[in-house]
């Protein structure tokens, strides 16, 4: 066996989702043949990689098939998460993927999604940040856990830096963190616009694979700074079935479909979608109508990411500082699992196959 018939067979192994084989890619490194034993790294998009063992076993069969049946073929993974930024890297230059989660309406859930996503992505060994972006109704301090807490600083360079809280593993920064939760946010556009760019310029975010920005709903303001300040990766809609929360939703996908914007939407997820009783566990009530979010899909030709159940746990978890994701609920954690899954493989895909990531410039 030499070097050669390896990667002439691992060339037959496509990956599933950017539709060439692993060879032209430039996914297979390190390989090591001593005897019938065989050796090889392959190189993932991203360390939440969701088809690990697809790949894997895909990998396997080619060598056994095509190079000898003997070989005793151990696959090694490392990752090198695919980004796919065009903005010189001033802002935020340690950071490779940029989601914003966004909902045309509150009250859908959108910040328990950005939670749990971000903490299903650190799960599967990315560096994660989450940014609560939702200045006048903050609640990500309150779904780590960390109400009354304050961030540190630190200065470097004569420049002043906010250090974000970590909790679970990721970096969290909220405006929750900075205020009485008494007081309201009482300010207009400029002033929220301001704090935006803070979050992003004064805040240490250091190296992360994937930034989670949990937006306001609607579309206003703090969407337009965002998108204009910093490289925005995608989008990632979040509904609930009903049609009043669907008409808002396209209000949403329709915003940055726009010429101007042209920030690209890695999908969209419906939560709340079926509620099951635990005491019976096969049957699912669609209370507030059902398949919604996935037909709304459909009419918008956009990937349908994934259905969250409504679960009690999902509520408490929240309201006690506990996510989804740490907790106890295996049913929860597959929905969740499920659809991070489906939104790497999004980001992942958007990185291979459009346009670099830019700042969007806009005329006020």
């Amino acid at each position: 066996m030499t070097n050669e018939d390896i990667l002439k067979a691992l060339s037959n192994v496509q990956e599933p989702d950017l539709g060439k084989d692993l060879v032209t890619l430039n996914m297979v490194k390190d390989i090591a043949i001593d005897g019938n034993n065989v050796s090889f790294t392959v190189v993932l998009t991203t360390p939440a990689c969701p088809l690990k063992d697809l790949i894997m076993n895909a990998c396997i069969n080619a060598v056994k098939l095509l190079v000898n049946k003997e070989a005793v073929v151990t696959v090694n993974f490392t990752s090198n998460t695919s980004s796919n930024r065009k903005d010189g890297k001033t802002i935020l230059s340690g950071v490779k993927n940029i989601i914003a989660v966004v909902s045309g309406k509150g009250g859908v859930g959108k910040s328990t999604v950005s939670s749990n996503l971000a903490l299903a992505l650190a799960q599967g060994g990315a560096k994660v940040g989450l940014m609560d972006a939702d200045i006048y109704g903050p609640s990500q301090h309150i779904m780590f856990g960390v109400r009354g807490e304050r961030p540190l600083m630190r200065e470097e360079d004569g420049k002043g830096w906010i250090v974000p809280i970590e909790k679970f593993g990721i970096k969290m920064m909220s405006i929750g963190l900075l205020i009485d939760e008494k007081q309201a946010v009482v300010w207009r556009g400029p002033m929220v616009s301001s704090a935006i760019r803070q979050f992003v310029s004064e805040v240490d975010w250091g190296e992360l694979d994937y930034l989670v920005i949990d937006m306001p709903p609607g579309t206003g303001d703090i969407h337009l700074t965002i998108v204009q300040t910093v490289p925005v990766t995608g989008v990632i809609v979040v509904t609930t079935p009903q049609t009043v929360a669907l008409a808002d939703a396209k209000k949403g996908i329709a915003m940055f479909g726009q010429a101007q914007l042209k920030v690209p939407v890695i999908g969209l997820v419906e939560n709340m979608s079926y509620f099951t009783p635990a005491e019976l566990p096969d049957n699912k009530y669609y209370i507030f109508g059902k398949d919604g979010g996935k037909n709304l899909a459909e009419e918008f030709d956009i990937p349908f990411l994934g259905q969250i159940p409504i679960v009690e746990s999902i509520r408490e978890g929240g309201d006690i500082g506990v996510p989804a994701m740490v907790g106890d609920d295996a049913i929860t954690k597959k929905a969740f699992m499920d659809f991070t899954a489906n939104a790497v493989r999004g980001i992942a895909m958007r990185n291979a196959n459009l346009e670099p990531t830019e700042i969007v410039e806009m005329i006020e």
